[in-house]
Formats: C-alpha cells, sequence, structure tokens
C-alpha cells in the first residue's frame, strides 16, 4: 500500500491534481503500477506541458543528520549549497569558504533551513 503523497512523488505530480483526478487516500501496489502502465489522459497531458524548468518534487535531505523528506519546491527558493534541520547549529555545517557570504532561508519543507553560500561581490 501506498499513501495519496507516495503516489504523486512516484506518478510526479503535484499532491493537489492527485486529490483532483480521484486518487484516493491510499493505493494497493496493483493500483499504483497499473496508473504507471496505462496512465488516464490527464496524467498524459500533464506529463506532455511540462516545461522541465522547475521540477514537481525535490528531495531535501539534512546535510548535518540526513534526514530526508520530498517537498515540493517554491518559486522563491534559491539554489541551495546546503540544507539542514532547523535544531541543528551553524557550526554543524562545513564552515564557508573565504570569499563567501552565508545566507539562510527558512520555512523549507517541513523542517529544513535552506543554506546558500555566494560570493562576495568585488567592488
Amino acid at each position: 500500500m501506498v499513501t495519496r503523497r507516495e503516489a504523486a512523488q512516484i506518478l510526479d505530480i503535484p499532491l493537489e491534481m492527485a486529490h483532483r483526478h480521484g486518487i484516493p487516500a491510499r493505493l494497493s501496489d496493483a493500483e499504483l503500477t497499473e496508473l504507471l502502465d496505462n496512465p488516464p489522459a490527464w496524467l498524459i497531458q500533464s506529463k506532455a506541458n511540462r516545461t522541465g524548468k522547475r521540477p514537481v518534487w525535490v528531495q531535501l535531505t539534512c546535510a548535518v543528520c540526513g534526514f530526508s523528506e520530498a517537498a515540493r519546491p517554491k518559486k522563491w527558493w534559491p539554489p541551495f549549497t546546503y540544507v539542514c534541520c532547523v535544531h541543528h547549529a551553524a557550526a554543524d555545517l562545513p564552515p564557508v569558504l573565504p570569499g563567501l557570504v552565508r545566507s539562510e532561508y527558512e520555512g523549507i519543507g517541513s523542517r529544513f533551513v535552506g543554506i546558500v553560500d555566494v560570493e562576495v561581490p568585488v567592488s
């Protein structure tokens, strides 16, 4: 058995779309295999409409403890150097390399902070 969320990740569709098209809260492995082997028209159309610019799901993995979860990326997310659980100290991460400055973005996934290391602008 898989949950609707797991099915949405496997089908590479938003959770809202899975709900809207009647994917039940729990599916058997056979039902999921049927969707993969014989996708309905709406699923075929969804995949055909993809531009490839932004993924539907991303895997977030803590750079400190390895905790991982799938999440829907937000448009405002920059490319993160690291993500880590909110309870880890900044000292737990690899040090900032010379010539770089570190920024933190809270509210990433259910429990992460996004870390971005970028070059310091030269004046």
